[in-house]
């Protein structure tokens, strides 16, 4: 599985028309599994498990580190931050900038949504979450606040967070997301993985199911729980997702080649 999990990250990591469709055989050959996993640790992404020796490879045990458990995760824990208290303050981040540096607007609003943040316009940035993360690589050197400004405020007009919410963020994209997630997690192939077409059929699913979850991710800002909409589907199918990966560690443990 986590030879599956390497080959998967490449394709979505450089989508070249050689990785979208090289066969996971291909890729394994060309690639060298222990390089992979070599390259993984020197990023902290995985670690042999303590107390494991290093000379014998069959008794190796690897696991992900909590960074690799996020990569893993598409970049945040659900449960983190559908848990996180909200003190009822909304953070900006406002910019105007020129037409000769399109390419630092581009960058700042991918920046922005990739961290969950929702537009209002498509200069004005908004999250339920403090900004130090944002603050450390935004304002790294002396800033130009007719250029860029970070701001702490509270609605002053009568609008509500739900109002707040729907401007800033297309849930009913998001919510089309999750029941195209739920989709391919009610398809998981079920029963023991007996031979190779069981194998190649149960790969197929976690492909789908990774590109399913990510897809996901990159829309959901993840909001905390007093900020969730009523109709919203992400905690149910979330909790499905950990019952059916669950599941799927059994059956893979069950394979034999």
């Amino acid at each position: 599985m986590l030879y599956f999990l390497l080959w998967s990250c490449e394709r979505l990591a450089r989508p070249t028309f050689r990785n979208l469709t090289e066969s996971f055989e291909g890729w394994a050959y060309r690639n060298g599994f222990h390089r992979q996993l070599a390259e993984l640790n020197r990023q902290n992404l995985l670690e042999l498990r303590p107390g494991v020796s290093d000379s014998s490879p069959a008794e190796r045990v690897f696991r992900l580190t909590e960074g690799g458990r996020l990569r893993a995760l598409g970049g945040r824990d659900p449960e983190i931050c559908w848990r996180r208290k909200w003190d009822g303050r909304w953070h900006l981040v406002l910019f105007d900038l020129p037409l000769t540096q399109n390419r630092v607007r581009d960058q700042l609003r991918y920046y922005l949504r990739k961290r969950g943040f929702g537009y209002l316009q498509n200069s004005v940035w908004i999250s339920p979450h403090p900004l130090q993360e944002a603050k450390a690589n935004l304002v790294a050197s002396p800033v130009d606040v007719e250029s860029l400004i970070l701001l702490e405020a509270r609605p002053e007009a009568g609008e509500s967070d739900e109002e707040i919410i729907a401007g800033a963020w297309d849930f009913a994209k998001i919510n089309r997301l999750y029941a195209n997630h739920l989709m391919v997690l009610e398809a998981r192939p079920k029963g023991q993985l007996r031979d190779a077409s069981a194998a190649r059929l149960f790969r197929k699913w976690a492909a789908e199911e990774r590109v399913a979850w990510l897809a996901v991710t990159a829309e959901d800002p993840l909001l905390p729980e007093a900020l969730l909409p009523r109709d919203y589907l992400g905690r149910k199918v979330w909790q499905i997702r950990v019952k059916e990966l669950s599941q799927a560690g059994e059956q893979i443990r069950s394979f034999r080649s």
